[in-house]
């Protein structure tokens, strides 16, 4: 998590009245999270929380799986490390799942695509073994992350982005600046 602020109870309880929006960026592996919210950061001035780096720092954890060299994650932990921060709004959550936080979270939800062929590639830069490789491009080719994110928000805050190449990229990080720029001024004139 690259940075928390503090604010007191009343401004907690005020979560749905928060003047910077909170953004999960998921999607499967190796569709560009990371680096299209590394993209926004500066920008848009919101804070950046890397759920994976998160479970690794804090344990937030139920050990390792050596089958798909991946953390066993605890949900309840990552829920409870994340609320203070996630209330008081301003964040960029980053994670390549979604149906464990709260609706209230999240002013908008972004589902990055991208084509099988490239996320073959990307994954096996990476390094994952074979299986892990499969597990992946197999939930992107059936959308599970996407459904996934249909089913646990609102449809008006769930949106699709292809994220193949570094123009997608560029065109991906504008609109989610011109949506946070929308956002807050929506929010100062009230």
């Amino acid at each position: 998590m690259s940075c928390i602020s503090e604010y007191s109870d009343s401004e907690q309880d005020a979560s749905f009245e928060r003047i910077n929006p909170n953004i999960l960026i998921t999607g499967t592996p190796g569709t560009g999270k990371s680096t299209l919210s590394e993209l926004v950061l500066e920008s848009t001035g919101l804070c950046y929380i890397n759920v994976n780096e998160l479970v690794k720092e804090k344990g937030l954890h139920e050990g390792f799986d050596q089958e798909f060299q991946s953390y066993i994650l605890d949900d309840d932990k990552v829920v409870d490390e994340l609320e203070d921060a996630v209330s008081n709004g301003g964040n960029i959550v980053d994670y390549h799942s979604c149906d464990l936080f709260p609706e209230r979270w999240f002013d908008l939800v972004l589902v990055l695509r991208t084509d099988i062929t490239i996320l073959y590639d990307r994954l096996e830069k990476r390094g994952y073994p074979q299986k892990k490789i499969t597990e992946n491009i197999d939930c992107e080719i059936f959308q599970v992350i996407l459904e996934e994110a249909r089913e646990s928000y609102s449809s008006e805050i769930v949106i699709e982005l292809q994220n193949n190449t570094i123009q997608d990229m560029e065109s991906n990080a504008s609109r989610i600046e011109q949506w946070v720029y929308n956002f807050k001024a929506q929010k100062n004139q009230h």
